[in-house]
């Protein structure tokens, strides 16, 4: 056909060049979800996806990786807020990945769950040991100046435990961010075949 009867791409371009779908950039509500994706192992593969959804202008609240059922395979969690639109897109652009086995938003009401690692100041060590059992942490190290302790739970539980803890002095923090897998039966990336198949999940074609 001729030049002016081709199909042109609409939307505008970022700073980096990419084009931005018009359906991503119109006025939608934001809201948080879990994405899950099953990767290869493969050197690199972590700064591949996050750097793809970064280039896209997605912000990326947190993101966990770590070993599966299937040897080879990762699981990668990564939390977003975004437009239904901007999620869609993360997960297709997420999924022309060649590392990429599947990929999807975790479905339902997710079991989530992160680790923290928090230095308070020990001037009242018998209070900080308190409020750690009141929130089920682990005291990892006392000294006469700090104390370390270690927190697990959902995102709600963090953050109350962190407010109880800054009346002592918080001098450091360290978070891991959410992980998540789906609840009963359902699969946490989409066509995951459980541990106990025999078989691991395959792309799909």
């Amino acid at each position: 056909p001729a030049p002016e009867e081709r199909p042109h791409p609409e939307g505008r371009r970022n700073l980096e060049g990419i084009r931005i779908d018009p359906v991503v950039e119109a006025e939608h509500e934001s809201r948080r979800a879990v994405i899950s994706a099953l990767v290869e192992d493969e050197p690199g593969v972590l700064a591949r996806v996050s750097g793809l959804v970064s280039r896209r202008q997605f912000n990326i609240e947190s993101l966990t990786v770590g070993p599966t059922t299937v040897d080879g395979h990762s699981r990668i969690t990564m939390v977003v807020e975004e437009t239904d639109p901007g999620i869609d897109q993360i997960e297709k652009q997420m999924a022309k990945l060649k590392p990429v086995i599947s990929v999807g938003e975790v479905a339902g009401n997710a079991v989530t769950a992160e680790l923290v690692l928090l230095k308070v100041q020990a001037d009242d060590p018998a209070a900080v040991h308190a409020v750690t059992e009141m929130y089920d942490g682990r005291t990892l190290d006392a000294g006469p100046r700090t104390i370390t302790v270690q927190l697990t739970g959902d995102e709600d539980r963090i953050d109350d435990a962190l407010d109880a803890f800054r009346q002592f002095g918080i001098i450091e923090i360290a978070r891991t961010g959410q992980t998540a897998l789906a609840r009963g039966d359902t699969p946490t990336a989409p066509g995951e075949k459980p541990g106990t198949a025999g078989e691991p999940t395959t792309h799909d074609d």
